[in-house]
């Protein structure tokens, strides 16, 4: 006999009842049964760069499955939360609507519209902080699970908030010497643990020079690791011309090629302004 469940309209429903079906204990599926919150964590991390990626790269026709994918993720934290008595997806998209609602006075209270995106922004931070709590720390609520970089710029934001920042640019700039210059010195005369620790000061500071000119960190490695890849793509082809392979080649010639690819990219990029 057919499986109802394939009859079911197309909807937020279906898709619940799907991941009820994966998780039933006596007739679910063994590998979702496994799972728990921090098994499936990864993936909901996984699936929100693969959203990204899909915009990076303008796929729209890529997206709708991307974003169902990230869709599936909150439904499973939903669905295990609810099996454990915690909340349901109901009480998910109520708290999401209650703070969009709450968060934005100028559009459903009485408040003025007639504010910039900064000022507004502003609201909505200082919104953030009133749901934190006064009793809490400047720092405190910056998500320990955030990629690295990230996370850094979110906490130099909030310190900046308070007014522990850099004054202007060339400070910043002044910094990164400054830890590149120790980071040199302790690569020299330092363990590992304290060359480790430079790195990381190194980065911190690179990480605010992003904040400063108002760059994410994470978007520009991406662009350039992107970058990366064409240039060396194009330097094993070329070299494939010439009947070689990257481990036969030298430094030297790989060097070269580089900078022809680099050429190229200028190149084109001269040829569609013109």
């Amino acid at each position: 006999m057919a499986d109802p469940i394939h009859d079911m309209p197309p909807g937020l429903q279906k898709l619940r009842e799907v991941m009820a079906r994966l998780r039933d204990p006596e007739n679910g599926c063994p590998w979702d049964l496994e799972q728990d919150f921090r098994s499936i964590a990864p993936y909901t991390i996984e699936e929100a760069y693969e959203v990204a990626d899909t915009i990076e790269r303008d796929a729209m026709e890529e997206l709708p499955g991307e974003l169902g994918d990230l869709l599936l993720q909150v439904i499973y934290h939903a669905r295990m939360a609810e099996e454990g008595g915690h909340f349901d997806l109901d009480d998910v998209v109520h708290t999401v609507t209650q703070k969009m609602i709450d968060r934005h006075p100028h559009v459903f209270g009485s408040e003025t519209r007639d504010k910039s995106a900064a000022e507004q922004s502003a609201d909505w931070e200082a919104a953030k902080a009133r749901e934190r709590g006064a009793a809490t720390g400047t720092l405190d609520g910056v998500a320990r699970g955030l990629p690295a970089l990230l996370r850094a710029v979110k906490l130099q934001k909030r310190a900046a908030r308070v007014g522990f920042d850099w004054d202007n640019t060339e400070a910043v700039i002044a910094k990164i010497a400054e830890e590149a210059g120790e980071l040199n010195e302790a690569r020299r005369t330092m363990s590992p643990e304290a060359v480790a620790d430079e790195f990381g000061d190194l980065l911190f500071a690179v990480s605010n020079l992003a904040r400063h000119l108002g760059v994410d960190p994470e978007a520009a490695l991406r662009g350039t690791n992107e970058k990366f890849i064409r240039r060396f793509v194009f330097i094993e082809a070329a070299l494939a011309e010439r009947g070689k392979r990257p481990a036969e080649s030298d430094l030297t010639e790989m060097d070269t090629l580089w900078e022809a690819a680099k050429a190229r990219e200028r190149d084109g990029k001269a040829a569609n302004a013109s």
